[in-house]
């Protein structure tokens, strides 16, 4: 593929998996290690997902030259980044910007949500409970077993649960350090963002603006594909407006699939290294077609109910999942590797255990192949 905009009307040109593979991961900085500082990749890749502690780290590890853990963990306990329920409901560490305008955007999502608890919170004045939730934790970091116990006090018949729910969605809660950082413990205590921040929300980014970011680390992509990043409806407008600023293409399957007219769409000869992904990586989880970077005969594979796996990528697509034992990084590919490429794994594994694990020595060796 061409970078270049077409100058007439016509059929939007047809863009295979294997294109759109490489355009993914160029956006997704995963075709080379990018010389930007972590602050910069967490802010292009529109936040990292973060359910777990380490998954940012190797998120990063994967991305960037040069990467240390202590990099984003300072940037995590001077307040830069933080950790905070977003898109899709789940947690992501941000930076303290996005933080303030996109829980605005995806709030009324995590209005919709409270409606899955409406029968627990019956009698429950949410607007009270907000109020007093925010007194609660702006007063002292709680952690969600000390909220539920304040709150039962004002509502004892209400569901505790349903009541730290609604806190959790009704507020913008971060989690406070020593939470997320490297190499510390700290059970999850919450504050809200402004409290933690010093500054109050800025007004709620613009579906149109996201759209954008949004393209630029995932793209090309569909509208399906975005709100399923998002956890958004009703983008289908957004789009249309950005129409004439935009390219359209169409996938194997017949897909619209809309671009930034200047965003990078490599030749899909090009090489891909190795990588390793932490378990819950965006890259897996931001589109609603996942053959990009899953093959059909893997759907699945990554994920064991609600337990994601960590995975290994090999020529840019799904290829196995790995894992640290006490003395050992053991891959478990789904299918045989070339000796090549098991080379190229290697070094790729030996890479992220210098960069993430310096003082710690490991074997790497490759488990059961599986079927």
């Amino acid at each position: 593929m061409t970078n270049s905009k077409r100058s007439v009307a016509g059929p939007a040109p047809h863009f295979g998996t294997r294109a759109l593979n490489r355009a993914t991961l160029d956006r997704q900085l995963l075709l080379r290690p990018a010389r930007i500082s972590a602050a910069a990749a967490v802010e292009h890749l529109v936040g990292l997902q973060a359910q777990n502690v380490k998954p940012p780290y190797y998120a990063l590890a994967a991305r960037l030259d040069g990467f240390a853990p202590e990099e984003l963990s300072r940037l995590m306990a001077d307040r830069e980044v933080v950790r905070i329920v977003t898109v899709r409901s789940t947690i992501h560490t941000h930076t303290a910007d996005d933080c303030l305008t996109l829980r605005p955007l995806v709030q009324p999502a995590r209005d919709r949500e409270l409606t899955n608890f409406r029968k627990g919170l019956a009698g429950v004045d949410l607007d009270r409970l907000a109020a007093l939730a925010r007194d609660l934790v702006e007063t002292e970091p709680r952690t969600m077993k000390q909220l539920r116990e304040a709150l039962l006090q004002e509502w004892p018949d209400a569901d505790p649960q349903a009541l730290a729910v609604a806190a959790r969605c009704r507020l913008p809660l971060v989690q406070v350090t020593p939470r997320g950082l490297w190499g510390h413990s700290g059970q999850v205590s919450l504050t809200t963002a402004e409290h933690w921040l010093g500054r109050p929300a800025g007004p709620a980014a613009t579906p149109d603006a996201v759209v954008l970011r949004y393209l630029a680390a995932f793209g090309p992509a569909s509208v399906r594909d975005m709100q399923t990043w998002a956890g958004l409806t009703r983008l289908r407008d957004a789009f249309e407006r950005l129409r004439p600023r935009l390219v359209t293409f169409r996938d194997e399957g017949g897909v619209e699939l809309f671009d930034l007219p200047d965003a990078p769409r490599p030749d899909p000869d090009t090489p891909a290294p190795p990588r390793f992904l932490p378990e819950f990586d965006n890259l897996l989880l931001s589109h609603a077609d996942r053959t990009r970077v899953v093959p059909p005969e893997y759907r699945g594979r990554a994920w064991q109910g609600n337990i994601a796996h960590r995975t290994l990528l090999v020529d840019g697509f799904l290829a196995g999942l790995w894992r640290l034992e006490e003395h050992a990084l053991v891959i478990e590919p789904f299918g045989r590797l070339t000796w090549a490429q098991r080379d190229e794994v290697t070094a790729e594994g030996e890479r992220m255990l210098r960069t993430m694990h310096p003082q710690t020595s490991y074997d790497i060796r490759f488990g059961v192949v599986r079927a």
